[in-house]
């Protein structure tokens, strides 16, 4: 009998040896992935664009264009991903590849490069206004200001519209707003 109790009894106090790493295991697993989130949370948007099923903010749509990767690179090099991943509303006048090639390919390569990021992010805000307007929204002569202050002009003929001399192509709903793919870059004058 005592033989027995002495094992019960060397059982409990194993048991409860092997469960301690346990806690202290969990413990510092909780540590060990609360450490890198904030880490991680600066550059959430690759995993937005990649993730198929997530709902596609403006950037995750354009991420996931094939006609659009010439403005994605534009948006990186501006650092304004994170800017339009924000609640918005938007509206984006989303340049196609087709638009940026029409640009001289020396203009486009100089406005990649950091030291003339101030002029490509006054570019890319000409595109974007921060209140979500629909292709049926707008009307022949319309002026509308842009993120970057100045004002984009519209015409509307024959059901077809025109933001300054971009036609607009296609229109994409996005959670964050409107985009509207337009095949020429607009350039602010």
């Amino acid at each position: 009998m005592k033989k027995s109790f002495v094992l019960v009894a060397l059982v409990i106090v194993m048991g409860g040896c092997e469960k301690s790493p346990e806690p202290s295991t969990t413990h510092a697993e909780t540590k060990t992935t609360a450490a890198p989130t904030p880490a991680a949370e600066p550059t959430p948007e690759p995993t937005r664009a990649i993730d198929p099923n997530a709902p596609k903010d403006v950037v995750g749509v354009a991420v996931a264009s094939p006609d659009h990767t010439t403005l994605v690179k534009a948006l990186q090099a501006a650092d304004y991903v994170d800017s339009l991943h924000n609640a918005g509303p938007f509206t984006v006048f989303a340049p196609n590849n087709a638009a940026f090639a029409k640009l001289p390919k020396e203009t486009l390569d100089a406005l990649m490069k950091p030291e003339k990021k101030a002029d490509l992010q006054d570019i890319l805000k000409y595109h974007v206004t921060t209140t979500m307007y629909g292709l049926k929204s707008f009307t022949d002569g319309q002026q509308l200001a842009m993120a970057n202050g100045k004002k984009v002009t519209f015409h509307v003929k024959d059901g077809k519209v025109t933001v300054n001399d971009a036609n607009i192509i296609g229109t994409v709903q996005a959670t964050n707003g409107i985009i509207h793919v337009i095949d020429t870059v607009l350039i602010p004058k």
